[in-house]
């Protein structure tokens, strides 16, 4: 029997950013992780799907080369080899999974491989083994929700549908493919897929797609998502899967689509196995925690997916260090309004702080400035000037109280956002700030100009 400071349950990007700074704080720490290390967001999320998506939009841009001055004589001689796509998205993903393993090992962190079970708030079995710990971080994840849909479940255990891992893990490309839910993994597919060359159609629940954005993004977005490849269906309701095709419900009426391969992408549910000893408080997304990550078990946090508060890997690593900093003695939290999200299209969103109908119900008095691609120079050089910049501040004092980007490379571009809320900057401030030129990011200046005044270059 080992004793350890902090045992961490989970190597996901909260399990194992927790341990590492854990051990750097000189913490005795042990992780324990069933499968490879990374978690959802490196082995089958944010990184395969971004190594993916890039070869999507190299293969668009060679379609589109006459665009750029580039003349391909026979563009039939390009061919997608998905196996060859995922050779590359594998070799990625291993080289940053092999990293993670050196990181841990390099800090002095005991790694377990083993399915880990719980046994009270102060004692873990893996591997017929039994670790006691002082303090416990669970970290366990979540995994896709299946809806009661006839003939879904079959499907899935036939493998005609699948969940966001399991897509990523095929070798052919399929020539039609259904997508349930207009989330952000249903969208980012559908946008991998067909610009591939695959019949893509999305059927979503809600009246829009992508609900937590903007709606004066999404609305810009909705004219650059639908391509020759991609058919959406809103206020519609997956009701049966058949062996060929998928069946829904829209205005009353029964529709059917045919699809080869069906992507199942409307929500998660806590990974909670192993975890039924402890008796937690859950939430109707997760398990419920206080500001501190605390759970209602005292010396027992929860992290990340599971606890379902803001379902992003870098909300999951900032939790795990917030945990850990809570556990030796200081005192941390998170503000979740200022969290960045992105979502990888083509082009990009990206946004942080409060979207302009939140402004609304809240009551605050606010102004939007909002600054078009269209009048950028770089974003006309690259041939990619169909976004926007909006920023959204008060009238008091011009602070800014959230930034929205449409746009390539917005996910890089949103952290300027991000400082400028965590330092409570005035658009006054951000227009004062040389921005480089010519770059996507001096737009950002534009838009704050409009706050202050008025743009200067439209």
């Amino acid at each position: 029997m080992k004793n350890y400071d902090i045992v961490i349950l989970g190597g996901g990007p909260g399990g194992y950013v927790a341990a590492i700074k854990a051990a750097q704080l000189k913490q005795k720490v042990a992780l324990i992780e069933k499968g490879t290390v990374g978690g959802v967001c490196l082995n089958w999320g944010c990184i395969p799907t971004k190594a993916m998506l890039k070869t999507a939009k190299v293969y668009s841009q060679f379609m589109h080369a006459s665009d750029y001055g580039l003349e391909i004589t026979d563009k039939s001689v390009i061919k997608v080899d998905l196996k060859l796509i995922k050779k590359r998205k594998d070799k990625i993903v291993k080289r940053l999974t092999d990293g993670v393993k050196m990181l841990l090992k390099k800090n002095g962190v005991d790694l377990y491989n083993g399915f880990g079970t719980v046994n009270d708030p102060h004692s873990i079995s893996v591997n017929e083994e039994t670790l006691k710990t002082k303090k416990l971080i669970l970290a366990t994840g979540a995994h896709p929700f299946i809806p009661p849909i006839e003939g879904l479940q079959d499907a899935i255990d036939n493998s005609r549908a699948v969940t966001a891992k399991g897509i990523l893990e095929l070798e052919k490309l399929p020539k039609t493919l259904t997508v349930i839910g207009g989330g952000v993994i249903g969208v980012e597919f559908a946008t991998l897929y067909s610009n591939l060359g695959t019949k893509v159609t999305v059927i979503e629940m809600e009246d829009r797609i992508l609900t937590p954005i903007d709606d004066e993004v999404r609305d810009k977005y909705m004219s650059l998502f639908l391509n020759d490849n991609i058919e959406l269906h809103l206020n519609s309701k997956v009701t049966q899967v058949t062996d060929t095709e998928v069946v829904y419900e829209k205005d009353g009426e029964t529709h059917s689509v045919e699809a080869e391969k069906i992507l199942v992408s409307i929500g998660t549910r806590p990974n909670m196995k192993g975890l039924e000893a402890l008796d937690l408080e859950m939430t109707h997304n997760g398990v419920k925690t206080n500001h501190k990550l605390e759970t209602n078990i005292q010396d027992v946090y929860a992290i990340g997916d599971m606890n379902g508060i803001a379902m992003l890997a870098h909300v999951a690593s900032k939790e795990g260090i917030v945990a850990v900093e809570n556990i030796i003695g200081e005192t941390t939290h998170i503000d979740y309004l200022k969290v960045p999200s992105g979502i990888y299209g083509f082009p990009e969103i990206a946004y942080v702080g409060m979207t302009e109908q939140q402004a609304k119900e809240k009551n605050i008095d606010y102004m939007t400035s909002v600054f078009p691609l269209s009048a950028n120079g770089k974003a006309l050089a690259e041939g990619e000037s169909g976004g926007l910049i909006k920023l959204i501040a008060d009238k008091k004092y011009n602070e800014l109280i959230g930034m929205h980007i449409l746009s390539p490379n917005a996910t890089d571009m949103i952290s300027e956002g991000v400082i400028a809320l965590e330092l409570e900057s005035t658009a006054d401030e951000i227009a004062a700030s040389i921005h480089p030129h010519p770059t996507l990011s001096e737009s950002i200046m534009e838009a704050a100009h409009g706050v202050v005044d008025k743009p200067i270059h439209i």
